[in-house]
């Protein structure tokens, strides 16, 4: 196993990754070390370059097998961006937080459903947190809220709705599962993939309520800050704010944009006609469309093309030839489908921890579980749980990933709360766990 390209490269994407090395960098370093493996590029000089041409070359034509899911990314940036651009998302958040209660876990439970439209009915991703956590921190501290239900809260709703619903963002990542098997042999529609994988969103609530009922439910004392007098004038100033032409061209864009993604089960399209729906009646003035659509490939614009690189790994990846050999290999030491399915999900834990993008870990890992669960007699929908768990898993809890660096943004804002053990310890600890033992039981009995 120490020769398999395959083996190689991926553990030195992930120790590249957990050395916060570049991402993009880290994938495509590990590319070309499978690709010089396979190709025998260490033979010579002359082969060495040949063998860098050649994997350059797979790795590129691989990467169009994720062109949609990039596309889908850059449009829904530039949908948030223009978005966030209008006092849209502050209306919709004083208006909701009116009905936030005082009691510690339904605040925490509001606020995970608050999280949840941010990945699917306004697809916002994490642009909504600064806006509403740092006004609500003077109402947590008067209420005692560990702060730390609240950042389980958040990556909850930041990550259960695309594990378990085709909307919104999880319209992309059932599509990437979907594409892969294809890739890999196993041909599934969406549907079919949504009729699993809200094992995977059920595990998460059951690690919700664990969270935010049981281990975080005591009260915690927070300091008293100037900063709190600050944001309690701006949540004044807030209340104030008023629907124009240009919020409802903006929700009206939104509302299509939701409404043709369901009809269609096409993600770009229904951002592209949200977009022009915003920019025809006005939320987006026309001499500012080209600042919408850099704000959203700033936003969006990293992650699209990693998802690009990671299908070309993916490709690379099959044209070594290793992956047979580790299929094998694996097949004999997992002792069975119970050790496979252990084995999976935990290298799909250390793989997604490393990327820090459960979209970018599914080519990767799925060109070795496809053949892998084949082997070891796993059915369809028992393959399609384990990939798109095993690239869940780590999402939550990874330091570098945006379902953790997004809530501590918001809750740190008064300097109080720490980004690995209040955010990425809680969330590594209530929803990875729960996701292995789901998805364990659940491709068992699939």
């Amino acid at each position: 196993m120490l020769s398999n390209p395959v083996v190689v490269s991926i553990v030195i994407m992930t120790v590249l990754c957990l050395l916060r090395f570049n991402v993009l960098l880290s994938i495509l370093v590990s590319a070309l070390v499978a690709g010089l493996m396979y190709h025998n590029g260490f033979a010579s000089f002359s082969a060495f370059f040949d063998a860098l041409t050649a994997t350059t070359s797979t790795l590129i034509t691989g990467m169009k097998g994720n062109l949609e899911t990039s596309l889908s990314y850059i449009l829904l940036g530039a949908l948030a961006a223009a978005i966030a651009n209008t006092n849209l998302t502050a209306i919709l958040i004083n208006s909701i937080t009116k009905i936030l209660s005082s009691t510690r876990a339904y605040f925490s439970l509001i606020i995970a459903a608050i999280a949840c439209f941010s990945q699917n009915l306004i697809p916002v991703h994490i642009a909504f947190i600064p806006i509403l956590i740092p006004p609500l921190l003077p109402l947590m501290n008067k209420l005692n809220i560990d702060r730390r239900a609240i950042a389980t809260a958040l990556t909850f709703g930041l990550k259960a709705p695309y594990v378990s619903l085709s909307v919104g963002f999880g319209l992309i990542f059932h599509g990437i599962i979907k594409k892969e098997l294809a890739n890999n042999g196993v041909n599934v529609e969406i549907s079919d993939i949504q009729s699993v994988m809200w094992i995977g969103g059920f595990s998460m609530l059951v690690g919700l309520f664990l969270a935010i009922s049981i281990f975080y439910s005591k009260k915690r004392e927070y300091k008293h800050t100037n900063f709190e007098n600050l944001e309690m004038q701006e949540a004044e100033l807030a209340k104030s704010l008023k629907m124009t032409k240009k919020e409802w061209a903006v929700l009206g864009g939104a509302i299509v944009a939701f409404v043709v993604q369901i009809y269609t089960s096409s993600m770009p399209l229904g951002a592209l006609l949200g977009l022009l729906v915003m920019v025809a009646f006005g939320g987006i003035e026309y001499n500012k469309i080209d600042k919408v659509m850099d704000s959203g490939l700033a936003m969006m614009g990293f992650i699209a093309f990693i998802m690009l690189v990671a299908a070309g790994f993916g490709s690379v990846l099959r044209e070594s030839g290793g992956i047979e050999q580790l299929v094998n290999f694996a097949s004999n030491i997992a002792g069975g489908k119970l050790g496979g399915a252990i084995m999976m999900l935990t290298i799909g834990l250390l793989v997604t921890m490393g990327i820090g993008t459960s979209f970018g870990t599914i080519p990767i890992i799925a060109a070795i579980y496809v053949p892998l669960s084949i082997s070891l007699g796993f059915s369809f929908p028992a393959i399609i749980l384990l990939v798109g768990i095993a690239a869940a898993l780590g999402d939550a809890g990874s330091p570098a990933s945006d379902s953790t660096l997004g809530p501590t943004a918001g809750l740190n804002a008064d300097g109080q709360h720490n980004h690995i053990y209040d955010t990425c310890v809680p969330t590594f600890i209530f929803f990875n766990i729960p996701l292995i033992i789901g998805g364990i039981i659940g491709a068992m009995i699939l």
